[in-house]
């Protein structure tokens, strides 16, 4: 699928490509909704109405992704709330060979999340991810997600990389059309981020569910 002589780093997102995206996924769409719901006196039916709604209204931006935002707004302690399911972090079965192999074939690993940083610390904790990669980036840091072109032009003037000899790995379409946007030349995407969830159709990018293939490549 790609010629590896031709790339230099390799950008991947995090929820959903190096880590089963079930576990976010089940706090923002059951976890929260029950503690919401008992919080308020509403009906579980109601509490997901109302915290769908407001997801809807944030999608794409800062603070869809923010802790501090949702807990002002539910009034919930988001961070302690997490870890009461943290349990349910794990990698993809098929990440860590992947990215030995990207280090062994001198291939920059660089983490580039829009997951809150008390989020990323989190994860760092139960899976020891850092220890698989060379830099490691919360959009937050920037003051943008992804899904702003703004973001695209803090992460290169900060940490400079070549966009043509570059292979970004996510499992939002949105975001990959941004990167392709910005100049990225080499773009895949994740059709299963969910472990417990049907796999997706991407339109525009070529797309995996598995990583072995490249990573046989790589070390071959």
């Amino acid at each position: 699928m790609f010629d590896w002589t031709k790339i230099d780093t390799v950008l991947l997102d995090m929820d959903g490509t190096l880590l089963d995206l079930h576990y976010d996924n089940y706090f923002w769409m059951h976890y929260l909704p029950i503690s919401f719901a008992h919080q308020n006196k509403l009906s579980l039916a109601e509490a997901r109405e109302r915290l769908f709604a407001d997801y809807e209204t944030v999608s794409g931006t800062l603070d869809w992704y923010c802790f501090d935002y949702w807990s002002n707004k539910t009034n919930i302690d988001i961070r302690n709330l997490k870890t009461e399911v943290e349990h349910k972090i794990q990698w993809r079965d098929d990440v860590k060979p992947f990215l030995e192999a990207l280090a062994t074939a001198g291939k920059k690993r660089v983490l580039l999340t829009n997951c809150h940083p008390d989020g990323l610390t989190t994860k760092i904790k139960v899976t020891g991810l850092d220890q698989y990669l060379d830099t490691l980036f919360s959009s937050h840091q920037f003051g943008y997600p992804k899904e702003d072109p703004k973001l695209w032009e803090a992460l290169i003037e900060h940490h400079p990389f070549d966009p043509e000899r570059t292979l970004f790995i996510d499992d939002n379409e949105t975001v990959l059309d941004q990167a392709n946007k910005f100049g990225i030349k080499y773009l895949l995407g994740i059709n299963n981020p969910d472990s417990k969830q049907a796999s997706k159709v991407f339109s525009h990018f070529p797309s995996i569910d598995d990583y072995h293939h490249f990573t046989k490549e790589l070390l071959g």
